[in-house]
């Protein structure tokens, strides 16, 4: 939704607003804040419903160029022209040294306006959140201080830095935040335990790499081999866990021809959780597996031989997946109230056979008349309509489905 527009039949306010503040004097601050708008603003949530999550900036003086920023629309306080405020504000404070001296000494416009974010938090912690990108190591004194009991962003000394990195840390945090848990986000590797370069049993190099790699993130793994306990099976733990759990598939030769491999993901889409593969085919596959399908992929040999950068880059969009799931969720609570929506089906992924199938048997009482299911963009192909609406004929629902996103949504009226 355009904060210009008000809010129109059919939308919703936006559900989280980042806001990224850096002392004017700081050029790096600049560069740190064009990353994340890129990233937030970037593909992976172009798709939610307008205004899912919106990045602003904070830098220059609001009176005059000695002053602090223009304030922050925390929650609570609504925008001129009865405009709803965002139902959470994430602020990341670029901490280095011209900020730390602009708050260290009297009663600045930066020490007030540094103490006024805290107080925010403080107020409304549950919707008020303080993410800290500490680029300088060094930083100490009275912002230290202040900013000392926030959880900081992935700190990379010497002021450059993994841009991606930095962002997918930050995308996991507010992920968390958005789903009101404290525990990392868990990612499940599925992989053949059966290696895709000979016929011997355990798992394979990749899979050791992914291990490798996920050890230098602040993510959780479930790894079978060792953390399953004695009774416990992957398929229950793969339900316990799904509110919070995403699921990274290691696609070799003979990943698809697995039975047990299959169920896994099968299992996964059930549950709606983010899913993102990384092919590792070396021989080929005979067949495949349509279960397969209708989720990211990465190559394994994105960056040559060297697998860590794949492996980092499928991590990333995978928790860009929870978040934009995480999104979408308080996005369907906001929409409780508007009676203007009358949606069956708030699915996370673009429906496809076992999706729908599962849905339309789970929500019997949600099939009447010709139910509407609304999913983030990009839209369904005409082809893939047909058959979702040919199968939702053959499962007894005489007028059929109508599959939208949020931008056919408003193209039809709400």
């Amino acid at each position: 939704m355009s904060r210009a527009s008000g809010k129109q039949k059919g939308m919703l306010p936006p559900v989280l607003e980042l806001y990224v503040v850096w002392h004017p004097e700081d050029d790096l601050g600049a560069d740190i804040a064009r990353q994340l708008v890129d990233h937030f603003h970037g593909t992976a949530y172009t798709g939610l419903i307008g205004g899912a999550v919106e990045v602003y900036v904070r830098s220059a003086g609001w009176q005059d160029p000695q002053d602090a920023p223009r304030p922050i629309p925390f929650p609570g306080r609504p925008w001129a022209n009865g405009l709803e405020p965002a139902r959470y504000v994430a602020v990341v404070p670029v901490l280095r040294k011209k900020m730390q001296r602009a708050v260290q000494f009297g009663d600045t416009p930066w020490r007030r306006y540094v103490a006024g974010l805290v107080e925010a938090h403080r107020r409304d912690p549950e919707h008020v959140e303080i993410f800290p990108i500490a680029v300088d190591p060094g930083v100490r004194g009275r912002l230290d201080e202040l900013m000392g009991d926030f959880q900081r962003v992935d700190t990379v000394e010497q002021g450059g830095g993994d841009g991606e990195r930095r962002c997918t840390d930050l995308a996991q945090m507010l992920a968390q935040k958005l789903d009101g848990v404290t525990e990392r986000i868990r990612v499940f590797i599925s992989h053949s335990r059966q290696r895709a370069e000979d016929d011997e049993e355990g798992p394979g190099p990749l899979t050791e790499e992914v291990r490798s790699v996920l050890r230098t993130t602040h993510l959780d793994e479930f790894f079978d081999a060792v953390a399953l306990q004695p009774g416990r099976k992957w398929k229950e733990e793969l339900r316990r866990n799904a509110a919070e759990g995403a699921m990274l598939v290691l696609r070799s030769d003979r990943y698809s021809s697995r039975p047990w491999c299959q169920e896994e993901m099968r299992t996964a889409k059930y549950a709606g959780l983010p899913i993102v593969v990384i092919d590792d085919l070396h021989r080929g596959e005979e067949r495949g597996s349509y279960l397969l399908d209708h989720v990211p992929r990465v190559p394994a040999h994105l960056g040559g031989d060297d697998r860590s950068a794949a492996i980092r880059r499928a991590l990333s969009i995978l928790v860009d997946e929870c978040l934009k799931r995480a999104l979408w969720r308080r996005q369907q609570e906001a929409a409780a109230d508007d009676t203007d929506l009358d949606v069956a089906w708030w699915a996370a992924h673009a429906p496809e056979p076992i999706t729908l199938l599962h849905w339309m048997a789970e929500h019997a009482d949600r099939c009447a008349g010709r139910p509407l299911i609304l999913h983030p963009d990009p839209p369904l192909g005409d082809p893939e309509l047909s058959v979702l609406e040919q199968l939702a004929k053959a499962a007894g629902i005489e007028d059929g489905i109508e599959v939208l996103t949020p931008r056919g949504l408003a193209t039809r009226g709400g």
